[in-house]
Protein backbone atom coordinates (compact mmCIF):
# COMPACT_ATOMS: atom_id res chain seq x y z
CA UNK A 1 0.00 0.00 0.00
CA UNK A 2 1.48 3.61 -0.95
CA UNK A 3 0.74 6.70 -1.71
CA UNK A 4 3.29 8.24 -4.45
CA UNK A 5 3.75 11.72 -6.04
CA UNK A 6 4.73 12.41 -9.38
CA UNK A 7 5.13 15.45 -11.97
CA UNK A 8 3.39 15.34 -15.06
CA UNK A 9 3.34 18.94 -17.00
CA UNK A 10 4.80 20.51 -14.48
CA UNK A 11 2.23 19.78 -12.26
CA UNK A 12 2.33 17.79 -8.84
CA UNK A 13 0.39 14.96 -8.53
CA UNK A 14 -0.33 11.83 -6.25
CA UNK A 15 -0.91 8.31 -7.46
CA UNK A 16 -2.45 5.23 -4.46
CA UNK A 17 -1.43 1.90 -5.15
CA UNK A 18 -3.44 -0.75 -2.54
CA UNK A 19 -3.11 -4.93 -3.03
CA UNK A 20 -4.55 -7.90 -0.54
CA UNK A 21 -6.20 -10.85 -1.47
CA UNK A 22 -9.68 -12.06 -1.52
CA UNK A 23 -11.12 -14.84 0.49
CA UNK A 24 -9.63 -17.38 -1.37
CA UNK A 25 -5.93 -16.17 -1.51
CA UNK A 26 -6.42 -14.74 -4.65
CA UNK A 27 -4.26 -11.51 -5.20
CA UNK A 28 -6.73 -8.35 -5.86
CA UNK A 29 -4.81 -4.83 -6.59
CA UNK A 30 -6.01 -1.12 -6.68
CA UNK A 31 -4.79 1.60 -8.65
CA UNK A 32 -5.60 5.08 -9.36
CA UNK A 33 -3.36 7.87 -10.72
CA UNK A 34 -3.93 12.19 -11.58
CA UNK A 35 -4.89 12.77 -7.79
CA UNK A 36 -4.92 16.64 -7.81
CA UNK A 37 -4.19 16.58 -3.65
CA UNK A 38 -2.83 14.71 -0.89
CA UNK A 39 -5.84 15.09 1.38
CA UNK A 40 -7.53 13.52 -2.02
CA UNK A 41 -4.92 10.52 -2.07
CA UNK A 42 -5.49 9.59 1.23
CA UNK A 43 -9.31 9.50 1.23
CA UNK A 44 -8.43 7.27 -2.39
CA UNK A 45 -6.39 5.20 -0.07
CA UNK A 46 -9.14 4.59 2.90
CA UNK A 47 -11.55 3.97 0.11
CA UNK A 48 -9.47 1.18 -1.31
CA UNK A 49 -8.90 -0.60 1.99
CA UNK A 50 -12.63 -0.76 2.91
CA UNK A 51 -13.41 -2.33 -0.71
CA UNK A 52 -10.25 -4.35 0.27
CA UNK A 53 -11.89 -5.47 3.35
CA UNK A 54 -15.26 -6.02 2.22
CA UNK A 55 -14.09 -8.36 -0.60
CA UNK A 56 -12.12 -10.73 2.21
CA UNK A 57 -14.77 -10.91 4.63
CA UNK A 58 -16.83 -12.30 1.94
CA UNK A 59 -17.87 -15.89 1.90
CA UNK A 60 -16.46 -17.76 -1.26
CA UNK A 61 -19.05 -19.37 -3.91
CA UNK A 62 -18.54 -22.28 -5.95
CA UNK A 63 -20.44 -24.40 -8.21
CA UNK A 64 -20.61 -28.11 -6.88
CA UNK A 65 -18.38 -28.86 -9.82
CA UNK A 66 -15.55 -26.24 -8.91
CA UNK A 67 -15.88 -26.96 -5.27
CA UNK A 68 -15.65 -31.08 -5.55
CA UNK A 69 -12.38 -30.23 -8.33
CA UNK A 70 -10.90 -28.53 -5.50
CA UNK A 71 -11.57 -31.48 -3.05
CA UNK A 72 -9.84 -34.00 -5.72
CA UNK A 73 -6.97 -32.02 -5.66
CA UNK A 74 -6.82 -32.39 -1.73
CA UNK A 75 -8.14 -36.03 -1.85
CA UNK A 76 -4.94 -37.00 -3.61
CA UNK A 77 -2.67 -35.90 -0.90
CA UNK A 78 -4.40 -37.38 1.64
CA UNK A 79 -6.41 -40.79 0.09
CA UNK A 80 -5.18 -43.67 -2.24
CA UNK A 81 -5.52 -43.20 -5.64
CA UNK A 82 -7.65 -45.72 -6.29
CA UNK A 83 -10.00 -44.47 -3.32
CA UNK A 84 -9.59 -40.50 -5.13
CA UNK A 85 -10.45 -42.58 -8.64
CA UNK A 86 -13.71 -43.97 -7.08
CA UNK A 87 -14.98 -40.25 -5.69
CA UNK A 88 -13.73 -39.56 -9.41
CA UNK A 89 -16.34 -41.68 -11.10
CA UNK A 90 -18.99 -41.81 -9.06
CA UNK A 91 -19.68 -37.76 -9.07
CA UNK A 92 -18.46 -37.76 -13.01
CA UNK A 93 -21.28 -40.14 -13.78
CA UNK A 94 -24.28 -39.66 -11.07
CA UNK A 95 -24.29 -36.33 -9.59
CA UNK A 96 -22.23 -34.01 -12.19
CA UNK A 97 -24.95 -34.71 -15.19
CA UNK A 98 -27.47 -32.51 -12.68
CA UNK A 99 -25.58 -30.44 -9.72
CA UNK A 100 -22.68 -29.23 -12.19
CA UNK A 101 -23.59 -25.85 -12.65
CA UNK A 102 -25.52 -25.46 -8.93
CA UNK A 103 -23.72 -23.51 -6.88
CA UNK A 104 -22.70 -24.87 -3.62
CA UNK A 105 -24.33 -22.72 -1.18
CA UNK A 106 -28.06 -23.26 -2.56
CA UNK A 107 -27.89 -27.01 -2.70
CA UNK A 108 -30.74 -28.42 0.26
CA UNK A 109 -31.29 -31.29 2.10
CA UNK A 110 -34.08 -32.19 -0.67
CA UNK A 111 -32.14 -32.32 -3.78
CA UNK A 112 -29.83 -34.39 -2.20
CA UNK A 113 -32.49 -37.25 -1.63
CA UNK A 114 -34.20 -36.22 -4.55
CA UNK A 115 -30.46 -37.05 -6.82
CA UNK A 116 -30.13 -40.16 -4.72
CA UNK A 117 -33.27 -41.74 -4.89
CA UNK A 118 -34.86 -40.68 -8.02
CA UNK A 119 -32.40 -38.99 -10.49
CA UNK A 120 -29.82 -41.64 -9.71
CA UNK A 121 -32.59 -44.61 -10.27
CA UNK A 122 -30.44 -46.89 -12.58
CA UNK A 123 -28.48 -47.35 -9.29
CA UNK A 124 -29.00 -51.21 -9.50
CA UNK A 125 -28.14 -52.09 -5.92
CA UNK A 126 -28.77 -50.04 -2.35
CA UNK A 127 -24.45 -50.41 -1.35
CA UNK A 128 -24.00 -48.64 -4.89
CA UNK A 129 -26.52 -45.91 -3.93
CA UNK A 130 -24.83 -45.72 -0.42
CA UNK A 131 -21.41 -45.69 -1.17
CA UNK A 132 -22.11 -42.47 -3.67
CA UNK A 133 -24.27 -40.94 -0.90
CA UNK A 134 -20.84 -41.44 1.61
CA UNK A 135 -18.76 -39.40 -1.03
CA UNK A 136 -21.58 -36.67 -1.19
CA UNK A 137 -21.67 -36.12 1.95
CA UNK A 138 -18.09 -36.18 2.88
CA UNK A 139 -17.66 -33.37 -0.04
CA UNK A 140 -20.16 -31.05 1.57
CA UNK A 141 -18.32 -31.72 5.11
CA UNK A 142 -15.35 -30.04 3.69
CA UNK A 143 -17.18 -27.41 2.17
CA UNK A 144 -18.43 -27.01 6.13
CA UNK A 145 -14.65 -27.10 7.56
CA UNK A 146 -13.82 -24.69 5.05
CA UNK A 147 -16.67 -22.04 6.23
CA UNK A 148 -18.01 -22.18 2.43
CA UNK A 149 -21.06 -23.80 3.89
CA UNK A 150 -22.95 -23.36 7.04
CA UNK A 151 -24.47 -27.14 7.27
CA UNK A 152 -24.08 -30.11 5.45
CA UNK A 153 -27.16 -31.11 3.75
CA UNK A 154 -26.64 -34.73 3.21
CA UNK A 155 -26.95 -35.27 6.78
CA UNK A 156 -29.96 -37.26 8.36
CA UNK A 157 -30.55 -39.04 4.99
CA UNK A 158 -30.65 -42.80 5.38
CA UNK A 159 -29.94 -46.11 3.41
CA UNK A 160 -31.27 -49.09 4.68
CA UNK A 161 -28.63 -52.15 3.13
CA UNK A 162 -29.14 -55.30 4.56
CA UNK A 163 -26.09 -57.49 6.19
CA UNK A 164 -23.47 -58.60 3.78
CA UNK A 165 -23.20 -62.49 5.49
CA UNK A 166 -19.53 -62.85 4.48
CA UNK A 167 -18.93 -67.00 4.15
CA UNK A 168 -15.82 -68.62 5.80
CA UNK A 169 -14.03 -71.49 5.10
CA UNK A 170 -14.10 -73.98 8.26
CA UNK A 171 -10.82 -76.23 8.69
CA UNK A 172 -11.95 -79.29 7.43
CA UNK A 173 -12.70 -77.21 4.55
CA UNK A 174 -9.72 -75.32 4.23
CA UNK A 175 -7.83 -78.34 4.19
CA UNK A 176 -9.75 -79.91 1.09
CA UNK A 177 -9.63 -76.57 -0.45
CA UNK A 178 -5.71 -76.97 -0.76
CA UNK A 179 -4.89 -80.71 -0.85
CA UNK A 180 -7.20 -80.48 -4.02
CA UNK A 181 -5.61 -77.21 -5.73
CA UNK A 182 -2.51 -78.75 -4.89
CA UNK A 183 -3.18 -82.41 -6.64
CA UNK A 184 -4.52 -80.54 -9.79
CA UNK A 185 -1.87 -78.49 -9.92
CA UNK A 186 -4.25 -75.25 -10.13
CA UNK A 187 -2.26 -72.06 -11.05
CA UNK A 188 -4.07 -70.17 -8.08
CA UNK A 189 -2.58 -72.74 -5.98
CA UNK A 190 0.20 -70.75 -4.96
CA UNK A 191 -1.98 -67.50 -3.90
CA UNK A 192 -4.44 -69.14 -2.32
CA UNK A 193 -2.04 -70.78 0.39
CA UNK A 194 -0.51 -67.34 0.43
CA UNK A 195 -4.13 -65.89 1.36
CA UNK A 196 -5.13 -68.22 3.92
CA UNK A 197 -1.57 -68.33 5.31
CA UNK A 198 -1.06 -64.47 5.67
CA UNK A 199 -4.37 -62.60 5.41
CA UNK A 200 -3.16 -60.56 2.94
CA UNK A 201 -5.60 -58.09 0.77
CA UNK A 202 -5.17 -58.99 -2.95
CA UNK A 203 -3.31 -56.21 -3.73
CA UNK A 204 -0.83 -56.41 -1.64
CA UNK A 205 -0.05 -60.01 -2.45
CA UNK A 206 0.11 -58.96 -5.96
CA UNK A 207 2.74 -56.25 -5.21
CA UNK A 208 4.76 -58.73 -2.54
CA UNK A 209 8.09 -58.67 -3.74
CA UNK A 210 11.32 -61.25 -2.72
CA UNK A 211 12.65 -58.41 -1.26
CA UNK A 212 9.76 -57.94 1.34
CA UNK A 213 10.01 -61.85 2.92
CA UNK A 214 13.06 -61.87 5.36
CA UNK A 215 14.07 -65.76 5.95
CA UNK A 216 15.86 -65.32 8.40
CA UNK A 217 13.34 -63.76 11.08
CA UNK A 218 10.36 -65.21 8.99
CA UNK A 219 8.88 -62.02 8.56
CA UNK A 220 6.07 -60.26 5.43
CA UNK A 221 6.94 -56.49 4.95
CA UNK A 222 3.67 -55.07 3.80
CA UNK A 223 4.33 -51.87 2.72
CA UNK A 224 2.23 -51.53 -0.52
CA UNK A 225 -0.18 -52.89 -2.77
CA UNK A 226 -1.60 -53.00 -6.57
CA UNK A 227 -4.56 -51.76 -7.90
CA UNK A 228 -5.65 -51.83 -11.71
CA UNK A 229 -6.96 -48.59 -11.19
CA UNK A 230 -3.52 -47.06 -10.71
CA UNK A 231 -2.12 -46.35 -14.17
CA UNK A 232 1.07 -45.04 -13.34
CA UNK A 233 4.25 -46.86 -11.41
CA UNK A 234 3.19 -49.82 -12.87
CA UNK A 235 0.08 -50.06 -10.76
CA UNK A 236 1.97 -50.00 -7.50
CA UNK A 237 1.11 -47.67 -4.67
CA UNK A 238 0.02 -47.87 -1.10
CA UNK A 239 -1.58 -50.16 1.02
CA UNK A 240 -5.52 -49.29 2.36
CA UNK A 241 -4.71 -48.09 5.42
CA UNK A 242 -1.59 -46.23 4.17
CA UNK A 243 0.47 -47.75 7.17
CA UNK A 244 3.01 -50.42 6.83
CA UNK A 245 3.21 -53.82 8.79
CA UNK A 246 4.71 -57.41 9.63
CA UNK A 247 3.21 -60.68 9.30
CA UNK A 248 4.58 -63.61 11.02
CA UNK A 249 6.11 -66.58 8.70
CA UNK A 250 4.58 -69.78 10.03
CA UNK A 251 6.51 -73.51 9.91
CA UNK A 252 4.42 -74.10 6.78
CA UNK A 253 4.46 -71.19 5.15
CA UNK A 254 8.16 -70.96 5.66
CA UNK A 255 8.34 -74.19 3.53
CA UNK A 256 6.29 -73.41 1.41
CA UNK A 257 7.93 -69.80 0.23
CA UNK A 258 11.45 -71.82 0.17
CA UNK A 259 10.11 -74.38 -1.97
CA UNK A 260 8.62 -71.38 -4.35
CA UNK A 261 12.23 -69.40 -4.28
CA UNK A 262 13.99 -72.39 -5.16
CA UNK A 263 11.58 -73.32 -8.37
CA UNK A 264 11.56 -69.43 -9.48
CA UNK A 265 15.36 -68.78 -8.54
CA UNK A 266 16.19 -65.73 -10.07
CA UNK A 267 13.74 -65.68 -12.97
CA UNK A 268 11.12 -63.17 -11.21
CA UNK A 269 10.78 -60.78 -8.62
CA UNK A 270 7.41 -61.33 -7.61
CA UNK A 271 6.64 -63.86 -4.96
CA UNK A 272 3.29 -65.56 -6.87
CA UNK A 273 2.51 -65.78 -10.65
CA UNK A 274 1.62 -62.93 -12.69
CA UNK A 275 -2.53 -64.18 -13.55
CA UNK A 276 -3.96 -62.61 -16.29
CA UNK A 277 -7.51 -63.50 -13.96
CA UNK A 278 -5.71 -62.43 -10.90
CA UNK A 279 -4.88 -59.03 -12.68
CA UNK A 280 -8.61 -58.25 -14.17
CA UNK A 281 -10.49 -58.94 -10.94
CA UNK A 282 -11.38 -62.31 -11.45
CA UNK A 283 -9.98 -63.81 -8.95
CA UNK A 284 -12.96 -64.17 -6.80
CA UNK A 285 -14.84 -66.12 -10.01
CA UNK A 286 -12.24 -68.36 -10.13
CA UNK A 287 -12.15 -69.09 -6.19
CA UNK A 288 -15.90 -70.24 -6.36
CA UNK A 289 -16.03 -71.87 -9.10
CA UNK A 290 -13.43 -74.27 -7.61
CA UNK A 291 -15.07 -74.67 -3.70
CA UNK A 292 -18.06 -75.72 -6.02
CA UNK A 293 -16.23 -78.19 -8.24
CA UNK A 294 -14.83 -79.63 -4.87
CA UNK A 295 -17.81 -79.81 -3.38
CA UNK A 296 -17.11 -77.13 -0.01
CA UNK A 297 -18.83 -73.65 1.18
CA UNK A 298 -18.35 -71.59 -2.31
CA UNK A 299 -16.53 -68.37 -0.89
CA UNK A 300 -14.74 -65.41 -2.90
CA UNK A 301 -11.17 -64.82 -2.80
CA UNK A 302 -11.42 -61.82 0.13
CA UNK A 303 -13.40 -64.22 2.20
CA UNK A 304 -9.78 -66.34 2.25
CA UNK A 305 -8.71 -63.25 4.44
CA UNK A 306 -11.69 -63.66 6.93
CA UNK A 307 -11.19 -67.75 6.90
CA UNK A 308 -7.54 -66.46 8.00
CA UNK A 309 -9.16 -63.87 10.86
CA UNK A 310 -11.67 -66.16 12.21
CA UNK A 311 -8.98 -69.05 12.39
CA UNK A 312 -6.90 -67.24 14.40
CA UNK A 313 -9.31 -65.69 16.89
CA UNK A 314 -11.77 -69.12 16.97
CA UNK A 315 -8.03 -69.99 18.39
CA UNK A 316 -7.30 -67.75 21.28
CA UNK A 317 -5.03 -64.95 19.43
CA UNK A 318 -5.88 -61.57 20.51
CA UNK A 319 -7.62 -58.91 19.00
CA UNK A 320 -4.80 -56.55 19.32
CA UNK A 321 -2.67 -59.28 17.64
CA UNK A 322 -4.75 -59.99 14.67
CA UNK A 323 -5.64 -56.23 13.80
CA UNK A 324 -1.49 -55.49 14.21
CA UNK A 325 -1.28 -58.79 11.78
CA UNK A 326 -4.04 -57.83 8.81
CA UNK A 327 -3.81 -54.50 8.84
CA UNK A 328 -6.80 -53.30 10.56
CA UNK A 329 -6.85 -49.68 11.90
CA UNK A 330 -10.10 -49.87 13.83
CA UNK A 331 -11.18 -52.06 16.45
CA UNK A 332 -14.51 -52.52 15.79
CA UNK A 333 -13.33 -54.33 12.18
CA UNK A 334 -11.43 -56.54 13.68
CA UNK A 335 -14.28 -56.97 16.68
CA UNK A 336 -16.78 -57.82 13.90
CA UNK A 337 -15.09 -60.70 12.98
CA UNK A 338 -15.34 -62.50 16.38
CA UNK A 339 -19.47 -63.38 15.77
CA UNK A 340 -17.96 -65.16 12.86
CA UNK A 341 -15.86 -66.99 15.13
CA UNK A 342 -17.91 -67.83 17.72
CA UNK A 343 -15.65 -66.60 20.35
CA UNK A 344 -17.87 -64.02 21.52
CA UNK A 345 -20.68 -66.20 22.83
CA UNK A 346 -18.31 -69.43 23.27
CA UNK A 347 -18.76 -70.96 26.58
CA UNK A 348 -21.56 -68.71 27.40
CA UNK A 349 -24.15 -71.52 28.73
CA UNK A 350 -21.31 -72.89 30.70
CA UNK A 351 -23.08 -71.35 33.39
CA UNK A 352 -26.64 -72.61 33.73
CA UNK A 353 -28.17 -73.42 36.37
CA UNK A 354 -29.48 -77.01 35.21
CA UNK A 355 -28.11 -79.98 33.55
CA UNK A 356 -29.14 -83.28 32.72
CA UNK A 357 -29.47 -86.41 34.28
CA UNK A 358 -26.44 -88.43 34.60
CA UNK A 359 -27.36 -92.70 34.43
CA UNK A 360 -26.89 -93.47 37.61
CA UNK A 361 -28.87 -90.79 38.55
CA UNK A 362 -31.93 -91.52 37.14
CA UNK A 363 -34.93 -93.50 38.84
CA UNK A 364 -37.40 -95.99 37.20
CA UNK A 365 -40.93 -94.73 37.83
CA UNK A 366 -43.81 -97.29 37.79
CA UNK A 367 -46.92 -95.71 35.65
CA UNK A 368 -50.06 -96.68 37.21
CA UNK A 369 -53.04 -96.31 35.58
CA UNK A 370 -56.23 -95.08 37.31
CA UNK A 371 -59.43 -96.78 36.86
Amino acid sequence: MAIKDYVKDGKKLYSVYVDGTNAAGKRIQFTKRGILTLRQAQNVEFEFKCELSKIKDQKLTYTFDEWYRVCIERMNHELLRSTVIGYESQIEKWVNPHWKNLEITKIVKAEVYDLVFNKCDEINTQRTRLNLLKRIKRIFQMAVEEGIIDRNPALGIKIKVGETEQEVLTTTEVDIFLREAKRCNHRFYPVWVVALMTGMRSGEMYALKWTDVDFEGRTISVTKAWSSKIKENDGIGDTKTKRHRIVPISDDLFQFLRETKLKTGASSEYVLPRLGEWAHGEQADVTRDFCEAVGITSVKFHDLRATFITNLLARGETLARVMSIVGHTELKTTNGYLRKAGVDVKGGTDKLGYKLPQEADATVLKLVKKS
